[in-house]
């Protein structure tokens, strides 16, 4: 029996100079030879970085605020994305307007979208779509920034898994393969944090036969668990963004293959280098595929060696502790040179201070309520 191909590409963001690529509705100037891979395709799916705007309405957050112009999708559809994730940090960056226009937009091109919508009800929502002679189940969720959906308010479907089991449990019957995709993770760190690890394979354990994380701009590694697969990064699909280095302009397309009787399933990485010296996507060159592709197996060889997910995030949050302990207290530019080494920190605040800082955020009914409290003073619903 002939396997059912999916395409899953990473974060697109028709900004910069693809803009006008992706309007003017050419394929092969977007993604120049990946094309055939989606032509090949009985399905073909990517995340939406950005809202679909006529109007700029932003939201305050922090962060950029991206939107794009509604005639982009254009050129999405002529290279044969006929499905849209919508569960990401940007999805809400010009306010329900934004998401509202984003919906009305797909919809009315034929494309189809998940994990975000007018309501929480609507954002969790698992999407089944035939690919072949499968039903695919498509569940996008979140993480929690600035784009969370509620009950009475529009945005993305958080990363919840309590609500992630009895909604898999909920709908179970209606998908023969379940592809979670799940936008989280640290920007630029290539391997998950040991919790994010949990979560994926939390998922697998649900019954997803494919879990992709996404939003982590690089592309990251990979492992089989149990009967599924987990992704941790793909990089982006395709962003122009010029002042990011170079793991930002590479990425790698999946290529999942699922059989119809049986449901199993294994995959392939297309690599591709986007938004660098030229604008769209395009096959990497043999040369630097090799060596793509040795990195990615050998940073996927690397977690499955005990303890390393854990080392590897001590080490990653030890180099970024004092900038990051910068970012959270509100330091300027001056206080952030003065605590590069953790100066300002250690003398102001001191390890009782810390520890109660450490005790509102670990305790989960005082870090609800802190949350609940910097919604009230930032006037949030």
């Amino acid at each position: 029996m002939k396997p059912v191909q999916i395409i899953i590409g990473g974060d697109v963001c028709p900004i910069g100079r693809n803009g006008a690529l992706f309007k003017a509705a050419d394929p092969a100037a977007c993604v120049r030879d990946l094309l055939c891979a989606f032509k090949a395709a009985d399905l073909c799916i990517a995340n939406l970085e950005c809202p679909l705007i006529d109007h700029e309405s932003p939201i305050p957050k922090t962060g950029p605020v991206l939107g794009a112009e509604p005639e982009c999708l254009a050129g999405i559809i002529a290279s044969g994305v006929r499905v849209l994730g919508l569960a990401n940090n940007h999805i809400l960056d010009h306010g329900a307007a934004g998401l509202e226009n984003t919906l009305r937009v797909c919809a009315k091109a034929g494309i189809r979208t998940f994990g975000a919508g007018r309501n929480l009800a609507q954002a969790r929502e698992i999407l089944v779509v035939p690919a072949g002679l499968l039903r695919v189940g498509l569940l996008g969720v979140a993480e929690q920034e600035w784009s969370i959906a509620t009950e009475h308010s529009p945005g993305a479907n958080p990363v919840d898994l309590i609500d992630c089991v009895r909604n898999i449990g909920e709908r179970r019957k209606d998908f023969d393969f379940l592809v979670v995709l799940l936008h989280g993770g640290v920007e630029s760190y290539r391997f998950p944090s040991p919790r994010l690890r949990e979560v994926c394979r939390f998922l697998v354990e649900q019954g997803a036969g494919l879990v992709v994380c996404q939003h982590s701009h690089a592309a990251g590694c990979y492992e089989r668990y149990g009967r599924g697969h987990i992704i941790y990064g793909q990089g982006n699909f395709i962003f122009d963004s010029p002042d990011n280095p170079g793991s930002w302009q590479e990425g790698f397309l999946i290529q999942l293959s699922v059989m119809p009787d049986d449901f199993s399933s294994d995959w392939q990485p297309i690599p591709y280098l986007q938004s660098d010296a030229m604008p769209g996507a395009r096959r990497m060159p043999p040369a630097r595929e090799k060596t793509f592709l040795q990195g990615l197996a050998e940073r996927s060889k690397a977690i499955e060696e005990k303890d390393f997910v854990s080392r590897s995030w001590e080490r990653f949050c030890r180099a970024q502790q004092h900038s990051f302990m910068s970012a959270t207290l509100g330091h300027g530019r001056v206080l952030r040179r003065l605590n590069r080494h953790g100066r300002v920190v250690k003398h102001f605040l001191g390890d009782e201070t810390l520890r109660t800082m450490r005790n509102c955020v670990a305790c989960e009914a005082h870090r609800e309520v802190l949350l609940t409290v910097l919604d009230q003073y930032l006037d949030k619903p």
